[in-house]
């Protein structure tokens, strides 16, 4: 193997200067497929030692005894049910043929990988009431160390006995509330992404609320034995600091998120970590943030061992559409104009995947910056120009027109043309106004989603699974009013559940008629630690909370002015939020015609897709011949040298499903407990391939939730 990889080389080296670029782009290509045999051959990765695979974020797994000509033969080898409900998302990690994850309520459990079999279970005593997609590992080479996020709290782990090792932070644990430059009993924050892992040091983001008032998203690294602040990087901007001049100059005191939610990737051999970030809050209004906002909405290159910026690329300025990095970057070999580049591939909401070079930032396909509307929204101060790249094509459509609305019934068509006729659809980048409602195509969750690509690194591949639902929006101003219960919900709940309260289930449910089933305990409970997407609003005062009960109960507008002495917990914007509305036909179906849902091969040595297909169905409507619609998914794929992709995913079939990655031909699928919004892991125990995915469902509200692990393999 090594002398073909000589040989090849050698032709290289040999072609003529005037040689076409497809003749050496095709040697070269061969070159990077050699050299990937060659270091799978060097190694043994029976493992699934990181949340994505590796430290490369590529969902990518060498292990190939499951392959094309035998994954109709998987069956269930095990299943763990973890005997609880409300649906997950967690995919889990495999080292030394134990698998490390999570329950439902955040609990971390150890299982034997081989069989399922429950080795020990490590309960924080905190109800865990968000997402939880995955942990981290450390070993000195003797002893390991699980890094679990439980909301606020970062744990360290034995792995032997799943107890919390004393020397780690505080009893084992560290508040990621702390060093902030904020009030820490005030702070929400949660670690619903695991952090990443590198040398001696774990580097870690969390999750923020939407609105103010809200933590800033710094990025920080601590000691993995001692849990010691050792480095930090601002987000937001301090005087002083790299990109300090695109915020007002109190920004960095009072403005919040920016924060890196998805998780990150690292390229060990350059000691890179890279870093994408989310929006700047609140959302939707910048009045109060004039400027591009660095380093919101930004790819960031940082040092991974001091945090120091190496480059980044902002992908969106000012951003006003939520327009989050939704998930780790993808480390990838390309080949580009007949040389090897060492890449990072970035997936977006908005439907686009940028592709640059690991060391220096620069684009490997060219981006245009575009012109686009100012906003009408008085106070309010849209960048003119936003850039997006020329290649490769978007893999969700751009711009929804009124004969892309639905067909499932001409009732269902008659609906969606009327209520299309009062929006305004103009595409991307087109600021949310308050005359109208305004189309977000794709929708706030995406596109891409948080699952992530799969990247094969022998063919340069990508595979990303992407959403395609029309969402519409509006502001509304805030008139000048005292403080109350009302003024609390329209400043605070309206971002997700609307103004009249009506919500947009099942991610954001209605709370009309909460009185009715909730006690006022169990509303006060939910909104200081949060519940599913809803994060912890624990800065309220008792008078505040007292308030903002009452109204969520009954629904009467008690607008009795508030006498706290203490500030007020929910700073006043100037416009809110109409709430998140998915454009959805009276049965509850997309309004637009299918595709709902898509997965998406994408060469990124050229630019061009290798295929593209649609990804779930609606049961009933498949019933009826309505078949291939695609819907929501969350959740990934992971693709293998057995020459497969395995993706779960889909909210309403259920179905866990294999593809021939190279052709996006079906190969197997199986219907699981619940669906699976998660990503999948492959491992190999004794000589064994297993392939697990998390099904919790929760995404339908027609069906139930749960929390069970399957595990497939083939059979003896």
């Amino acid at each position: 193997m090594h002398g073909l990889l000589v040989a090849l080389q050698a032709v290289i080296e040999l072609l003529p200067l005037n040689a076409s670029v497809m003749i050496k782009t095709l040697v070269a290509t061969s070159l990077l497929a050699v050299a990937a045999f060659t270091a799978r051959a060097q190694s043994t990765p029976t493992e699934w030692p990181v949340y994505g695979g590796q430290l490369a974020q590529d969902h990518y797994s060498p292990l190939n005894q499951i392959n094309r000509t035998n994954v109709k033969n998987l069956q269930v080898a095990w299943t763990f049910d973890t005997g609880e409900t409300g649906g997950f998302q967690s995919s889990p990690i495999i080292v030394g043929g134990i698998l490390y994850s999570y329950t439902p309520s955040q609990k971390v459990i150890a299982l034997d990988a081989a069989t399922g079999k429950l080795l020990w279970k490590f309960d924080s005593g905190i109800q865990g009431t968000q997402p939880a997609r995955g942990l981290a590992y450390w070993s000195d080479g003797t002893n390991g160390r699980i890094l679990a996020g439980v909301m606020n709290f970062l744990y360290a782990l034995d792995t032997k006995t799943g107890k919390p090792i004393a020397s780690f932070g505080e009893s084992g644990r560290i508040d990621l509330r702390e060093n902030l430059g904020r009030d820490s009993a005030t702070v929400s924050i949660a670690l619903t992404s695991p952090g990443i892992v590198y040398k001696d040091l774990i580097i870690v983001g969390g999750r923020d609320p939407e609105t103010l008032p809200c933590p800033p998203g710094d990025i920080r690294a601590y000691d993995v034995r001692t849990g010691k602040l050792r480095w930090s990087f601002h987000t937001i901007p301090h005087p002083g600091e790299f990109g300090y001049d695109t915020w007002p100059e109190d920004a960095w005191q009072r403005s919040g998120a920016a924060n890196n939610w998805a998780g990150m990737a690292i390229d060990a051999e350059r000691g890179i970590v890279y870093a994408p970030t989310g929006s700047a809050a609140f959302d939707f209004y910048g009045g109060d943030r004039v400027g591009d906002d660095l380093f919101a909405n930004t790819l960031l290159a940082l040092n991974a061992e001091t945090g120091e910026r190496i480059w980044h690329f902002q992908a969106v300025r000012h951003d006003l559409w939520d327009r989050d990095f939704p998930s780790p970057p993808a480390l990838v070999s390309v080949m580009h104009k007949g040389a090897k580049v060492d890449a990072v591939a970035q997936t977006t909401k908005q439907g686009w995947v940028y592709l640059f070079d690991r060391e220096d930032g620069k684009p490997v396909f060219p981006i245009e910056y575009k012109k686009y509307p100012a906003s009408a929204v008085p106070g309010e101060s849209s960048v003119p120009m936003q850039p997006l790249p020329v290649i490769p094509p978007p893999y969700a459509r751009q711009v929804l027109t009124e004969d892309m609305l639905t067909n499932r019934t001409p009732e269902a068509h008659a609906w969606a043309v009327r209520e299309f006729r009062t929006f305004r659809s103009a595409g991307q980048f087109v600021p949310i106004g308050i005359d109208k409602l305004t189309v977000v195509f794709p929708g706030y969750d995406g596109g891409a989603e948080w699952g992530g690509p799969a990247v094969d690194p022998e063919t340069g591949i990508l595979y990303v699974n992407a959403n395609e639902m029309a969402w519409v929006s509006a502001l509304i101003e805030n008139k000048p009013s005292a403080e109350s219960g009302v003024t609390l919900y329209q400043n605070q709940c309206s971002i997700c559940h609307r103004d009249d309260r009506s919500g947009s289930p099942p991610a954001f449910p209605s709370l009309v008629d909460i009185g009715k089933t909730r006690t006022a305990d169990q509303i006060r409970s939910t909104i200081l630690h949060g519940q599913g997407r809803m994060p912890s609003f624990p800065g309220f005062t008792d008078e505040q909370l007292d308030a903002l009960i009452r109204y969520l109960r009954t629904g009467i507008e008690d607008k009795t002015e508030l006498k706290s002495e203490n500030a007020s917990a929910a700073p006043i914007e100037k416009y809110r939020f109409s709430g998140y509305r998915k454009f959805l036909d009276p049965d509850g179906y997309p309004a637009i015609a299918p595709p709902w849902g898509t997965l998406s091969a994408i060469d990124l040595n050229t630019g061009k897709y290798a295929w593209k297909i649609p990804l779930g169905e609606y049961p009933e409507l498949a019933a009826k011949g309505m078949k291939n619609t695609g819907t929501e998914n969350y959740g990934g794929p992971v693709v293998t040298a057995g020459g497969l992709l395995f993706i779960a995913a889909t909210s309403y079939d259920k179905q866990m499903r294999a593809f021939d990655k190279t052709t996006g031909k079906l190969l197997w699928q199986t219907t699981l407990p619940f669906s699976g919004n998660a990503t999948p892991a492959t491992y190999e125990v004794d000589g064994k391939q297993f392939v697990v995915i998390a099904a919790g469902g929760g995404k339908d509200p027609r069906s139930p939730s749960g929390g069970v692990y399957v595990a497939f393999a083939l059979p003896r």
